[in-house]
């Protein structure tokens, strides 16, 4: 493996921390709780960024680069009923387009073209570009399919009855909706984000995983007390 393909890793690891990746990816989850979601969003969002590298799918994806942010933005007012009606969320056997990963992925690839994704392609000029484009793949799928396990399991401890988690899980919803709405709405009227993408997208990541430590840490104390209690009894 040589420097490039390991820079391009590095820039697909950086790229699936993008803010509209972690909102499409959760929000998705809420709607669709699979722990694949992210892993196949991942995948979509690999294939067009390989056609692009390797310098066909342009045109294709310039004519849907559009919808990517109405997707995002669909996906926030999806999340805003699961958020006024909790209890039909996992009742609905049929699931939106937009609840499709592998194709969410996609439209969102052409929509959001980041600043690691034109330096990925920029590098795919100059080297192996279906090398390079996979290894950009890869890095997206280990981000956003660890992204997409960890939602899910939030997602399954609330629908156990979890407290903590249902709590968790009505706080992501909230800070999902904000930021499919932000990032949506700032991308159809042309406001660059490219500049804060990178710190926005930690942020957001860090504020996620402390939410969802905090839902297993109540839920892990709140399975304790009952033995304590026992104990105590005994």
């Amino acid at each position: 493996m040589n420097a490039a393909t390991l820079l391009v890793l590095a820039l697909g690891i950086r790229h699936g921390t993008d803010p509209d990746h972690l909102a499409a990816i959760d929000g998705l989850t809420r709607i669709r709780p699979r722990a694949m979601n992210g892993v196949y969003f991942a995948l979509g969002h690999g294939i067009v960024v390989i056609l692009l590298a390797v310098g066909i799918g342009r045109l294709l994806a310039a004519r849907f680069a559009f919808v990517g942010p109405w997707m995002l933005m669909l996906i926030g007012v999806l999340n805003v009923f699961r958020l006024i009606r909790p209890h039909h969320e996992h009742r609905e056997k049929r699931r939106p387009v937009v609840a499709q990963p592998v194709l969410l992925g996609m439209l969102l690839a052409a929509g959001f073209e980041t600043s690691s994704q034109l330096s990925a392609l920029i590098l795919a000029g100059q080297s192996n570009p279906w090398l390079l484009g996979v290894a950009f793949a890869g890095g997206m799928i280990l981000v956003d399919g660890i992204d997409g396990l960890l939602a899910s399991s939030t997602q399954r401890l609330a629908h156990e009855g979890s407290a903590s988690a249902k709590t968790a899980s009505r706080v992501l919803g909230i800070i999902i909706v904000m930021f499919a709405f932000g990032l949506g709405g700032a991308e159809l009227t042309g406001v660059e984000l490219n500049r804060i993408a990178f710190p926005l997208g930690l942020g957001m990541f860090a504020i996620v995983v402390a939410i969802r430590s905090w839902a297993r840490v109540g839920r892990s104390r709140a399975d304790a007390l009952p033995l304590r209690m026992d104990g105590a009894l005994n």
